[in-house]
């Protein structure tokens, strides 16, 4: 059980983080959101934090004991996001964290064991499923509209610059994988907000097209306890954006194409939902309601240790296929 937070009308929110998300979203989210207040600023260089007229700190335990922050968004690169989070839950503060939750589901297992014996809440920041469209697709599942459903598939193609030596999206060591974790992890997730739990998970990951130490491609296809069945395909070597999502069921289709606009296609006809226009605010929003209310966000660690499991299903299972073709081929070792 959370414990709600021990203020009544407002959330004090420490940053750890100021790169582009942060700046153009996560940052405004805080200062626009009525119920909450930026306490400060965790970053390698304080001169970021000047724009926003907020204390800021370069050492995190200084921060959580100097800021009176009652939450932490953790905005790292993905090597971080556990061992901020769990400090930040044993200091006694609610977390909301960017996505992928962890490098791998033994680190977000162990975020989520940190929230649950503090007591404090921990959300992660797969907004998408706060996207109003997405709702409404998913009360057409349940309305029927559809009929059975029974395949979900997901793209999302694109050529992302990754030559900055400050943009991290590309090393390992940092990162964990490359789209798996950076584009298909939100689609997952989606799938798992509108499927329910997935009882097995397959993939293939490459590097085809760009020269760089992170898989450029991946495809994932995820089961459901209804037989229902995800395919995510994303790709950093596509010179033609796609962002599709489509469920097709026994009795029609829905369409969410492009994902990220307002666009929604269903046997009734075509509606025009658009998001909110900073995607973060409705997620730090419902995660300032939860804390307040002292309940679960919609976007939770138990949530997205769900995501975490399915993503590692498909980094395991490369790694054995990988394994197998070396030793059967010692030579090219």
């Amino acid at each position: 059980m959370f414990r709600a937070c021990t203020i009544d009308i407002m959330l004090r929110w420490l940053v750890i983080g100021i790169g582009d998300i942060t700046r153009k979203r996560v940052l405004p989210a805080i200062l626009a959101e009525p119920r909450s207040r930026l306490a400060g600023i965790v970053t390698r260089d304080p001169a970021k934090a000047e724009a926003y007229a907020a204390p800021a700190w370069s050492d995190l335990d200084r921060a959580l004991a100097e800021s009176g922050a009652d939450a932490v968004y953790v905005a790292t690169p993905v090597f971080l996001h556990a061992r901020q989070t769990i400090a930040c839950l044993r200091a006694g503060r609610h977390v909301l964290c960017e996505k992928p939750m962890a490098l791998n589901h033994a680190e977000a297992r162990s975020m989520q064991a940190a929230a649950e014996e503090s007591g404090r809440l921990l959300g992660i920041a797969y907004y998408r499923r706060m996207y109003p469209k997405v709702g409404r697709a998913r009360e057409l599942i349940e309305a029927g509209a559809i009929g059975r459903p029974f395949v979900a598939e997901a793209t999302n193609h694109w050529w992302p610059s990754l030559e900055s030596p400050s943009d991290w999206r590309a090393d390992p060591a940092r990162a964990g994988a490359g789209p798996l974790f950076d584009i298909a992890s939100h689609r997952i997730d989606l799938m798992n907000y509108l499927f329910g739990a997935p009882v097995r998970a397959s993939g293939h990951i490459s590097t085809l097209v760009r020269a760089i130490p992170v898989e450029d491609n991946a495809t994932v296809i995820v089961e459901y306890g209804s037989g229902m069945r995800g395919v995510v395909d994303v790709r950093w070597h596509s010179r033609v954006e796609r962002d599709e999502f489509r469920i097709r069921g026994t009795e029609g289709e829905l369409d969410l194409t492009p994902l990220n606009g307002p666009r929604l296609v269903h046997p009734g006809g075509e509606e025009r939902i658009p998001a909110h226009e900073n995607l973060h605010y409705p997620c730090v929003a419902d995660f300032v309601s939860a804390a307040l209310e002292g309940r679960p966000p919609r976007s939770s660690g138990a949530t997205a240790l769900l995501t975490e499991w399915v993503t590692n299903e498909v980094l395991n299972k490369e790694t054995e296929v990988r394994s197998r073709k070396s030793e059967a081929n010692p030579r090219q070792c």
